[in-house]
């Protein structure tokens, strides 16, 4: 009967845990989108490939915490230490959202030392929203 040879590690994660360490970004772009239920950090170098991420929920918060503005300021701490390690120094802020952790992620991103290029508010606005349907003569009659 043969044995089984033990697995050390897959190839594929040693490879590209490599190339992460090695990469060097000097300038990235940072989307903060806020929602009034969560909130998500995403950090991507000027192509747009992603960096790091991080949101309220993977930080530990649960529930109705997760909308906050200390979580949001968490995620965005999260996200950004990582890209402070591989030497970011310059970033545009992307946000994007009606939540309250606009102003904490923002803040957090601010104290990180990161030079900012701009903020950007990129929310989805209708110039003009779909037709609404048209009204029910049912409830007129009452």
């Amino acid at each position: 009967m043969a044995k089984p040879i033990p697995k050390v590690g897959s190839r594929r994660s040693g490879r590209s845990s490599a190339r992460k360490s090695a990469r060097r970004i000097p300038k990235g772009v940072i989307h903060v989108q806020t929602s009034f239920n969560n909130t998500i950090v995403t950090v991507t170098d000027v192509r747009g490939r992603v960096i790091s991420w991080s949101s309220a929920g993977t930080c530990g918060f649960k529930g109705t915490r997760r909308g906050t503005p200390f979580a949001a300021q968490t995620a965005a701490g999260n996200a950004i230490r990582a890209v402070v390690e591989q030497g970011m120094q310059r970033a545009e802020v992307m946000i994007k959202g009606p939540g309250l952790g606009r102003d904490a992620a923002l803040r957090a991103i601010r104290r990180s030392g990161i030079l900012l290029s701009f903020v950007r508010d990129v929310t989805p606005m209708p110039h003009n929203s779909c037709r609404l349907p048209k009204k029910d003569m049912c409830r007129n009659k009452h």
